[in-house]
């Protein structure tokens, strides 16, 4: 099989069981080796599906040869950033580079409410701090990984779109890309993850915005809010999880929205945010439907967030579809 085409062999078998997972590991392990050689390897290592899969893979080809980039904006769920270097520098022994941005990134955001703008400075800053970190590593990367898959490689009309790092300085001078999924389908790649023995957690993860929080942050993000929002979202996450909803629902999340609502504690009058539940079920994402959630476990939710998460009034369900609602508030 010729993994250095763009295009899909009509002949190329789908992968859908960990044997045929581990033969196409296999394959690209060899494949990645003859690329590479000796030399470096530079990875931005989001947390998401495809850049994680891509990590372990590489990890297996060439070890400490690939440098992975970690760049915490600030904006991540809850536990998300600590699981990636748990999982890759702990377990897997990666070669690591973790980057607090929080603080950059924050600061880039306050008083910026119009959600277009929001996802360009986020976006944008990225690529900066990105480029900040590759060029440190200048000389001892000359190659740079992407978690592209073969979707990517469709929607840019045959043109590779390099989502995950898109803009890097022509200065890098990097000899090639390595991208061992490209040519593979989601689904398919969850598979392949599933071979490296990745967590489930890591390789089920969520669809999950570029600019993260920031925009189930709706508005101006403040810190207090976008507090309440990863606190809330945890909450919402072990409840499914302990009521066996996970695997069911497609997507779920909470919003925190830049208004406020009058509420009561301990008989004292307060001013306090609502937490939004979102949950849809959907096949393409095209469009979607609102699941009917068990009153209980409803109810359970919302008595925790009311209780733990500080300046929180009140909590809805979102019943809205998708049309004419989108899947995320921005």
């Amino acid at each position: 099989m010729d993994y250095n085409s763009n295009v899909r062999p009509n002949s190329m078998q789908r992968i859908t069981t960990i044997e045929l997972a581990n033969e196409f590991i296999d394959a690209q392990v060899k494949a990645v080796r003859e690329q590479v050689g000796d030399k470096g390897v530079l990875l931005a290592l989001s947390g998401g599906v495809d850049s994680s899969v891509v990590a372990a893979l590489l990890i297996k080809a060439i070890g400490k040869q690939l440098v992975c980039v970690h760049v915490n904006h600030g904006l991540m769920r809850k536990g998300e950033s600590e699981q990636v270097v748990e999982i890759f520098r702990n377990q897997l022994d990666a070669n690591l580079v973790y980057i607090d941005a929080t603080d950059r990134f924050l600061d880039k955001l306050v008083d910026v409410s119009d959600p277009e703008t929001k996802r360009k400075i986020i976006g944008g800053e990225f690529v900066r701090v990105f480029e900040e970190e590759a060029l440190k590593l200048k000389g001892e990367v000359s190659f740079l990984a992407q978690g592209t898959i073969y979707p990517d490689i469709i929607e840019s009309d045959g043109v590779k779109a390099h989502h995950n790092v898109g803009g890097l300085p022509e200065d890098m001078q990097f000899i090639g890309l390595v991208e061992p999924v490209k040519l593979l389908y989601k689904d398919e790649v969850r598979v392949v993850g599933k071979a490296l023995g990745l967590p489930y957690e890591m390789v089920e993860r969520q669809p999950f915005p570029g600019p993260g929080l920031g925009v189930r942050c709706t508005g101006a993000i403040t810190r207090d809010r976008l507090e309440a929002l990863r606190e809330s979202d945890a909450i919402l996450r072990e409840e499914f999880d302990k009521a066996g909803l996970t695997e069911k629902v497609w997507q779920f999340f909470t919003v925190v929205p830049d208004f406020r609502s009058t509420g009561v504690r301990n008989g004292k009058r307060v001013f306090d945010w609502p937490v939004i539940i979102r949950a849809v079920n959907t096949v393409d994402a095209m469009s979607a439907t609102v699941p009917e959630i068990d009153w209980a476990v409803l109810k359970k939710i919302t008595d925790r967030i009311l209780a733990e998460v500080k300046g929180v009034c009140r909590v809805l369900y979102d019943l809205s579809p998708k049309a004419p609602a989108t899947i995320e508030w921005e």
